[in-house]
């Protein structure tokens, strides 16, 4: 273990502010970086005497620089999927780039990224294409960078169990898209959080991409059905139509769930 500091992006997300008490347990001095500190201040451990909080921006250079100044490795948990009215392909892109100069002057050790499960192809969805992108961003910054790519992470809260738990909850028939046949690795919240503090304390780790998955390999349809039998809910029945988009999906996600679209 460093007594140096640990950088935290993406304080105030779902992985990052669960993450920094996992950190903190450990013995780590802790930088959590957000763009408002007023997003942290609620927090259960914002008045830890090793966390430290950082405003800086991704997108802004200098406030990166200063956050790093003094940090001995940084964990990577941004994306900019849900940015509104831009292209978050490019804001992505940007942000990466600018953190992994910013990493490479500040002397940090060790960048630690949480990406996406996904061979990197042309067939990818644009979402896990950027985070292929990032990757390879902050690989080439010339700061050993260790990549963990996850599926459908699960855990109270989470973007994908609250898809689940409120469209299996509120949905007995389901229209769904052809893909709902599409297999996937879930893996539990807990699970994702001790990959990412043993990486800090396995250096055989730095430079090296990991997929990162549960022992079970799913479609959509049975983990919404899994749900359904743990929740004591009658199993969802699934009427598949070939021409749901996306888009459409997202929009009536957004209408019967927290998540947005």
């Amino acid at each position: 273990m460093s007594s140096k500091t640990v950088l935290v992006t993406g304080a105030t997300g779902y992985i990052g502010s669960r993450l920094i008490p996992a950190l903190l347990n450990k013995g780590y001095r802790v930088r959590a970086m957000a763009r408002s500190a007023a997003g942290l201040r609620n927090r259960p451990w914002s008045n830890h005497h090793r966390l430290e909080v950082a405003e800086a921006d991704l997108q802004e250079p200098q406030s990166l620089a200063l956050a790093l100044r003094g940090c001995w490795a940084v964990y990577y948990l941004v994306h900019s999927m849900g940015t509104k009215g831009g292209d978050f392909v490019r804001t992505d892109r940007e942000a990466a780039t600018n953190l992994a100069r910013a990493a490479e002057q500040e002397g940090l050790q060790r960048i630690i990224y949480l990406s996406g499960l996904g061979e990197d192809h042309p067939g990818l969805s644009p979402h896990l294409r950027s985070r292929a992108e990032v990757g390879r961003i902050l690989q080439q910054s010339g700061v050993p960078t260790t990549i963990l790519r996850s599926a459908i992470i699960l855990g109270s809260g989470s973007a994908s169990f609250e898809l689940v738990r409120h469209l299996t909850e509120k949905l007995p028939v389901m229209l769904v898209p052809v893909w709902i046949n599409t297999r996937s690795q879930p893996i539990a919240v807990s699970n994702v959080l001790g990959y990412l503090t043993d990486c800090l304390e396995q250096p055989e780790t730095a430079g090296e991409t990991f997929d990162i998955g549960g022992p079970d390999i799913l479609t959509y349809g049975e983990l919404l059905r899994t749900y359904a039998v743990i929740a004591g809910l009658s199993r969802p029945i699934f009427i598949k139509l070939p021409f749901l988009s996306p888009w459409l999906l997202s929009k009536c996600a957004q209408i019967l769930t927290p998540v947005p679209a």
